[in-house]
């Protein structure tokens, strides 16, 4: 069995104690963004797994964009990232 030689670690454990590793991110050419596979890119960027350039590369992602994920996680939680939550948590 051979091993793709990637930069970074292949496997990361966050603070809850959870493994994330990179086959748990979302594949590359993912249109439909769910909460929970905003969440998970914006955790494995915060954590080390893979680098925000990448990841704004392999998904195709503005940098504001994925900065409007990161603040909504970091202020209300991944509950905020789901699009029925939008008036709710995204208040001026």
């Amino acid at each position: 069995m051979f091993l793709k030689k990637v930069d970074g670690p292949r496997a990361i454990t966050l603070p809850d104690g959870s493994v994330l590793s990179r086959a748990d991110l979302p594949p590359a050419d993912t249109t439909r963004w769910v909460a929970s596979r905003k969440a998970i890119v914006v955790k494995s960027v915060i954590y080390g797994l893979i680098s925000l350039k990448d990841a704004l590369e392999r998904y195709g992602l503005s940098d504001e964009e994925y900065k409007s994920w990161e603040n909504a996680i970091k202020k209300h939680g991944e509950g905020a990232l789901k699009a029925t939550a939008l008036q709710q948590y995204r208040q001026p």
